[in-house]
């Protein structure tokens, strides 16, 4: 493994304190959830988060007013050490997401099999040593320099760049996190600017039934895929589909075939957060459909993928030569649209 580079520096203890004193004094951030528009929540790209204020996964569960001090602080030495290494926010984000995951956050000294860490390194894999990896400068460092060297990193939704870093057995459990750390983000940095590239936020998510139903579906991020299920553990495409928009007050038919007509049609190139993509052995034969999944903008939707997958962010397979050229618009009256 080569060296790491030597820092003046890294992380000077007066800027972490300031910004964790700030951190501290601003509290939980409110963000309207109720309308479109609103401001986007720094760093937040390609993947929608949870919205702010909800508890991670859609259910009750971590917010940042629940973080500890360790944890915060934690938070500001990753920010700190990525900033002065000259990295973007956006990686910023992807760390501080993929240590909420791996150890949530603490300076662990123990985790499977030689993990260790903020990041859960293995000094096996050639991390570091024990000393090195559960030191958050180094482990910090030492994955924002691994992330930067990923071709297209910024390109890449959080789950998929993280995972291509950590090679974790969850791949998709990344991103559950990414709301969490846009506000941390926000709140430790006061970051505002986020790249033309990036995709909505809970912010900016559409109004009414297509945001409740994308915030249902990312909360389900990373639980298994199994046939038939309609939750709450477990899904199949089409159950993940009911279940959403049952939480957003509009009823789906069971199955994806079905699920095709239960909207007004649109292109897919004309597709809004909210519609319903479908994959079919045949595309021009609705009757053939076999997949359906729930776009959020931006090229990218949410979907319960297949046996041995996980519920997860990808982006739309717009060259697909199974992607069904029409969109369904849940809640609306077919061919109204």
């Amino acid at each position: 493994m080569r060296p790491l580079r030597p820092f003046r520096l890294l992380v000077p203890v007066v800027a972490i304190a300031a910004a964790l004193g700030l951190f501290l004094g601003i509290g939980l951030i409110a963000f309207s959830v109720g309308g479109g528009g609103g401001s986007r929540a720094s760093g937040l790209c390609d993947t929608v988060g949870p919205p702010v204020g909800v508890g991670l996964g859609g259910r009750a569960g971590t917010t940042i007013g629940d973080l500890s001090d360790e944890q915060r602080e934690n938070a500001a030495t990753i920010i700190g050490v990525a900033r002065e290494m000259g990295a973007p926010p956006r990686a910023w984000l992807i760390a501080l997401a993929t240590a909420m995951q791996e150890s949530t956050l603490r300076n662990i000294n123990y985790g499977d099999r030689d993990s260790l860490g903020l990041f859960q390194q293995r000094p096996s894999m050639g991390w570091g040593s024990p000393a090195e990896v559960t030191d958050p400068v180094y482990s910090t460092t030492i994955f924002i320099e691994r992330l930067l060297q990923v071709p297209g990193w910024d390109q890449l939704p959080v789950t998929v760049a993280a995972q291509t870093v950590q090679r974790s057995a969850f791949p998709d459990a990344y991103a559950k996190w990414e709301g969490l750390a846009a506000q941390l983000v926000q709140q430790l940095a006061d970051v505002a600017a986020v790249p033309e590239h990036c995709g909505p936020t809970a912010a900016t998510l559409p109004e009414g039934a297509a945001r409740t139903a994308i915030s249902f579906a990312l909360g389900e991020v990373g639980k298994a895929y199994v046939w038939g299920a309609t939750g709450p553990d477990t899904y199949d495409c089409s159950g993940l589909m009911l279940r959403a928009f049952q939480a957003a007050g509009i009823e789906l038919p069971r199955v994806s075939r079905d699920q095709f007509n239960s909207g007004g049609h649109v292109p897919i190139d004309q597709a809004q957060p909210g519609d319903l993509l479908f994959y079919a052995t045949d595309p021009s034969d609705p009757s053939t459909i076999h997949h359906v999944t729930l776009y959020m903008g931006d090229g990218q939707m949410v979907e319960a993928p297949y046996s041995g997958e996980s519920v997860r962010v990808q982006p739309v397979p717009w060259n697909y030569k199974e992607l069904v050229p029409l969109a369904t618009r849940p809640g609306t009256a077919p061919n109204t649209v």
